[in-house]
């Protein structure tokens, strides 16, 4: 008779939580898309990335970064830049969605142990730097001559400035504001799934 495993209820709560995360990310991804601050689309996903970090832990985090890189990777914008470069858009989407997750996990594992307040609130700060921080290196690395070219057409004399404040500025201040509002919310998701 062949030894099968059979999930502990831990896991089957874990396992359970991943999947309905994960189509919140991909169904938040695919609604904010329609939202744009500036040039780009809102990211409204990264809550859906802590609430995992503070649930499930920096395993599933890390996968729901993926996911929502891999939904970012088929959307129109990204189209943009895919005619630029395949290999750099790819690289650059994939790594600020995964590690945008993995160290909200990370922070978040770190710092409950103090204060599962502080230790949400650290990982809504660090998700959204990590995630638009990779996409500013990516941009810098990859896009450099457009988005130089873009900044220029916007009326912007240097191309850093435009990255920060024309490209990206709003809708990171906007994520980071949004994560950090929903923090209390989160903790009280994570507390109550603890009892």
């Amino acid at each position: 008779m062949a030894n099968k495993k059979i999930l502990s209820k831990d896991q089957m709560v874990k396992l359970a939580i991943t999947g309905v995360l994960t189509a919140v990310v991909i169904v938040l991804q695919a609604l904010g898309s329609f939202i744009k601050l500036g040039t780009a689309s809102v990211t409204l996903v990264l809550v859906p990335i802590i609430v995992g970090a503070a649930i499930a832990g920096p395993y599933v985090s890390t996968w729901l970064g993926f996911v929502f890189s891999v939904v970012v990777l088929m959307q129109p914008d990204t189209a943009v830049f895919m005619a630029l470069s395949v290999p750099g858009t790819v690289i650059t989407v994939l790594l600020k969605g995964t590690l945008c997750g993995l160290m909200s996990g990370l922070v978040f594992k770190v710092f409950k142990k103090k204060n599962t307040y502080l230790a949400v609130a650290l990982a809504a700060v660090i998700c959204p730097i990590v995630n638009t921080g990779i996409f500013l290196l990516g941009g810098r690395l990859f896009f450099y001559d457009a988005i130089s070219e873009w900044g220029a057409a916007a009326g912007f004399t240097n191309t850093a400035a435009y990255m920060f404040v024309g490209f990206v500025g709003l809708n990171f201040v906007f994520e980071l504001l949004f994560d950090i509002i929903l923090s209390p919310a989160i903790v009280r998701v994570v507390n109550a799934l603890k009892k």
